[in-house]
This record gives C-alpha cells, structure tokens and sequence, in this order.
C-alpha cells in the first residue's frame, strides 16, 4: 500500500511538471513559470504532510524522490559553478583594456558587501530588540539540546584558526582540490586563481602576443561551450524550485514553527527591513529600484527555495549581464565573491540577532555602545569566506558568539525553524551579491543604463540564449 501511494506522489509531481513543460511551449515567460513551480510546490508539500503526517515513512520515501528533482537540479548548478566562475573570469579580464580595472571592481564589489553587512548587523540588533527577543525564554527540548552540544564541539574547530590562518586558506595551495568545492573558501580561491591567470595572460600579451592571441581564443571558445551549458541547466530552474519547494514544506516542522513563531516573524520583518535598505541604496546611486527588485525576483526566488547561495552563483551572473546591464566581469566576480564574503542575511543580521538575543542571559547589556561597536566590527571581519551553502550562517554565528563572549549552546534552541529562516537569508544574500555588482559597474561607468531600464530585459529564456 505504501509503494502504492508513493507511486501515486511521484506521479503528482510529474504532472506538475508536464504543466510547466507546457507552460514552456507555449511560451510563457521565464519568471511565470518559476512562480508557478513555486506556488504549486507550497500547496503540494502542504498537501502531502497534511495527508501523511510530518514523521510517516510515505513522505519520507516520497521526499527521496521528489529530492531526484530538486537536489538534482543543484548538483547541476554546483557542477557549473567552478567552470563558469574560472572561465569567465579569466575571459573577462583579458578581455579588459587596463589591467588595473581589476583591483578598482574588487574594491568596490568586497567593499559593498562588507559594508552591507555590518548595515545588516544594525538591523539585526534593532530588530531583536523591537520584538524583545530573549534566548533564556524559549524551551529548549532533546533536539535543541543536542545541537547545542554539537555547536560547542564545532566551535573548537572554529577557534583553533586564527585570522592570519583564514586569510592564507584564501590563497589556493591545490587549485584541483578548490575545484572540487572541498573547502568553505574554494570559490574564494579559484576566483583568485583565475584573476592570477588572467592577469598573466596580459603580461604574456606584451612579450609573446601569438601564444597569449592562441589563448585567448581557446578561452573565448571554452566560454562559449561553458555558457552553452549554463544555459541548459537553468532552464530546469522551475522544475528544481516546484520540487524543492514541496520537499521543503512537507518536512517543515510546524509545530516549531508556532513555539517560535515570534522569532519568525522578527526574522522576517528584519530581512524585509534590510531589502527595503537594497532598495534605498539603490535609489541613492540613481536608479529605478522597483525595476532591481522586478528584474531580480527570479533569481531570489530559487535562493528562497534552494538555501543555496553557491548554487545560485549562474543565475546571480547571469541576471545581471543579461537583465540589468552590468559587464559580464563585474557581474561574474560579484557573484563569485558574494556566494561568500559579506552575505547580509547569514552573515550579518543572523549573528547580531543572536548575540542581542544570549547577551542578557550573561549580564551582558546588548544596547551597550561598546557592545554594539565592537559586534558590528566582529561581524564585518567575520563576514570573510562564509560557506555559500544550507549551514553557512551557523559557523558565521560560531565565529561572532565566541568572540564576543557569549555561550554557542542557546543558538541551538532555533534547530527547529533553521529551514525557514534560512530560505529568508539566503534571498537577502543573493540580493546583495546581484547589489555590489550592480552599484560597482554603477560606479566605474560600466553599466548600461539603457539596458538597466529596459522592462524588455528580463531573464527570460530568450535572454538565456546564446
């Protein structure tokens, strides 16, 4: 009966996604249909745990196959990122007509996302403090401790690296090892990797042009090949966001999700208050922000469902060149960068939420001045080489608590209600990596602004072809 039943869920979900294969044909846009997977995925996981009950064996086993869907489509994304970051970034910069543009856009995209970051923190610490959010008030159950243990056994590993030891794990020792994802800093050091080569490619330009010409070439032609790619895989988009958004909700443990409901709700109205500062930010810098956020939104819709910040480095490339007009090598290193350095939601308002939150359970006063500085400062160090995937934000609170302090062990009491929350941050991370590249080529002339305001552009699948 159970396999019965299960067939009957998979069957489901392959209806869905027949109506998004026509939706397709019939040319829908790109952004329709990735709402629809979307919306369908919300009430089909709703569905099924309404049917089956959070902790059936029917839902588990019909998870594991809705997961061939959704976590099949990130293993795609993963799979292209190493490639699509090397290629097009050492294309980028040989294609570059001054070779010190390059220390200009890393400037400006690191120093975007660092300091949105320590913004982010301050709307953490306001936010935690207009909800009156106290650690010792909530209970904690078998669950929670148990994560709570297992974030002081972790932070052992975590301060027994010093500062001068994470900035040398930027530099990549084995760039085969980088490839493969091993380490939290890979992309990170195959960013820098590529930037080294593409700069050794110009200084072979003025002593052997013929051997730099034939290289430049094979990596125009290698781009091209990897574009091709990148343009297959995010056609899956809508079927990865249908599946991964039931499999998310019928696993959502609801009733954590009512015991701590009022940390949901500040965390939610927190992350909006940090968009609406996007927002605000690109206001400022003289354009239309209604046309960021509309143009966006795809993109921050698979963050929201995948928790993935690494995964969504195509799509945060791709939105940008394609829709908002910025150059491909501005908009390949904000995405590759932003995956992890400075993630707002992860890295900046998760941390100062929590440490507000501990603070008064050591007879710390979080609303202190010096507590505030020295917090906002923590995180804006701290905020270096985030891990870029679901997780990301626990090391980056790890970092910050044991720094400013304060006991790891209260964090565990949200072990509950992670998922969600972390939909919500991931979104917030990938808004800011598709903002630093955007405000950059703002700044250093190197965005088209006709492209920018033309509502025509948008990431569609015709803007995908190549």
């Amino acid at each position: 009966m159970d396999t019965f039943l299960i067939i009957v869920n998979v069957a489901v979900l392959l209806f869905f996604i027949g109506v998004l294969i026509y939706m397709q044909k019939t040319h829908k846009s790109f952004t329709k249909r990735v709402f629809t997977g979307l919306g369908v995925g919300i009430i089909l996981g709703a569905l099924l745990q309404y049917i089956y009950g959070a902790d059936s064996e029917v839902l588990a086993k019909t998870v594991d196959w809705y997961s061939v869907v959704g976590s099949g489509y990130i293993r795609f994304l993963m799979m292209i990122v190493v490639p699509l970051v090397m290629v097009s970034i050492i294309q980028s910069i040989i294609n570059m007509e001054k070779s010190k543009d390059l220390g200009k856009i890393s400037v400006w995209i690191i120093g975007f996302l660092i300091s949105t970051a320590m913004v982010a923190a301050l709307i953490g610490i306001g936010t935690s403090t207009l909800f009156n959010l106290d650690a010792e008030q909530i209970e904690t159950g078998d669950a929670e401790q148990e994560r709570g243990v297992m974030m002081e056994e972790t932070l052992t590993e975590v301060e027994d690296t010093s500062a001068p030891q994470k900035i040398l794990s930027f530099i990549p020792a084995n760039i085969f090892l980088d490839m493969t994802g091993e380490r939290p800093t890979s992309v990170i050091s195959v960013v820098i990797f590529s930037m080294i080569v593409g700069i050794a490619v110009l200084g072979l330009r003025r002593k052997k042009p013929e051997q730099a010409e034939m290289f430049t070439k094979m990596v125009n032609a290698v781009y091209a090949v990897v574009m091709r790619i990148v343009t297959l895989v995010l056609r899956l988009t809508p079927f990865g966001i249908l599946a991964l958004m039931a499999t998310t909700v019928a696993k959502t443990n609801v009733a954590g999700i009512m015991e701590l409901g009022k940390f949901v709700i500040a965390s939610y109205v927190g992350l909006a208050a940090i968009l609406l500062f996007h927002l605000i930010l690109v206001g400022l810098f003289g354009l239309n922000p209604i046309t960021f956020i509309r143009k966006s939104l795809p993109v921050l819709g698979f963050a929201f469902t995948s928790r993935s910040s690494a995964g969504t480095i195509p799509l945060t490339s791709q939105v940008q060149q394609k829709s908002l007009g910025v150059e491909p090598g501005i908009a390949n290193m904000a995405a590759s960068f932003g995956a992890t350095i400075g993630q707002n939601g992860c890295a900046g308002f998760y941390p100062a939420m929590l440490a507000v939150m501990i603070a008064p359970s050591v007879g710390i006063d979080p609303l202190a001045p010096e507590f505030i500085v020295k917090l906002v400062l923590i995180i804006g160090i701290s905020s270096f080489g985030v891990a870029g995937v679901g997780g990301g934000a626990t090391f980056a609170a790890l970092i910050v608590l044991s720094s400013m302090g304060l006991p790891v062990a209260l964090a565990g009491v949200l072990i509950s209600i992670e998922a969600l929350i972390d939909m919500g941050r991931t979104a917030i991370n990938v808004n800011d990596s598709i903002l630093s590249g955007t405000l950059t080529a703002r700044v250093l002339n190197k965005l088209n602004i006709n492209e920018y305001n033309d509502k025509s552009r948008t990431f569609e699948d015709d803007q995908l072809a190549i």
